[in-house]
């Protein structure tokens, strides 16, 4: 009789064993999903500044007013100047909202600026273009953009200035620029 009860015993330890172990795996699991919440886990408290890959998504704001943006230069090629503003209107508010979402991004800027010439508003172009340049001095697509600007609006020295910028890239944003310049000669 004594071995059942030893069994019986050993049995009702082995429970309380488990209880407690089960106890100890739910309080680590629940305190590693809170580390997700604070600073040092970089989780919720992130503010999405690190991580730009929600400008690539279908339905984001970035994505719709590069395809409206798209449209609208197709619209205006196709001499239909009524829809390609439409279009220029709406590419422009979807980049103004993105700019809210990621103000540091520099495609943002980028897109934001070259919407903002192509509807020939170059005080908000170039000012979009700086911002884009503040972030990032050698990004070659807005010191390309912003030299072609700078020569449309007659102040060649500064498109000369973007120009050797570009002169060490070897790419083609130097070429086009280049080309741009030297044809005024």
């Amino acid at each position: 009789m004594k071995k059942f009860l030893n069994i019986d015993t050993l049995k009702i330890k082995l429970i309380q064993i488990l209880k407690y172990l089960s106890i100890f795996i739910y309080v680590i699991f629940l305190f590693s999903n809170a580390y997700a919440f604070t600073d040092n886990g970089k989780g919720a408290q992130s503010d999405g500044r690190q991580d730009s890959s929600f400008l690539e998504a279908k339905n984001s704001n970035f994505q719709k007013g590069k395809d409206a943006l798209k449209q609208a230069i197709k619209f205006k090629k196709k001499n239909d100047l009524k829809k390609a503003n439409k279009r220029f209107t709406k590419a422009l508010e979807y980049f103004a909202s993105a700019y809210k979402e990621a103000p540091d991004n520099v495609e943002v800027l980028s897109f934001l600026g070259f919407a903002y010439y192509l509807v020939g508003d170059v005080i908000m172009s170039e000012i979009y273009y700086q911002q884009g340049l503040d972030i990032d001095p050698q990004n070659n697509l807005i010191n390309q953009r912003l030299g072609e600007l700078y020569f449309n609006t007659k102040r060649t020295d500064l498109a000369k200035e973007r120009l050797k910028k570009l002169v060490n890239c070897k790419c083609e944003e130097f070429s086009v620029l280049n080309k741009i310049i030297s044809e005024e000669n």
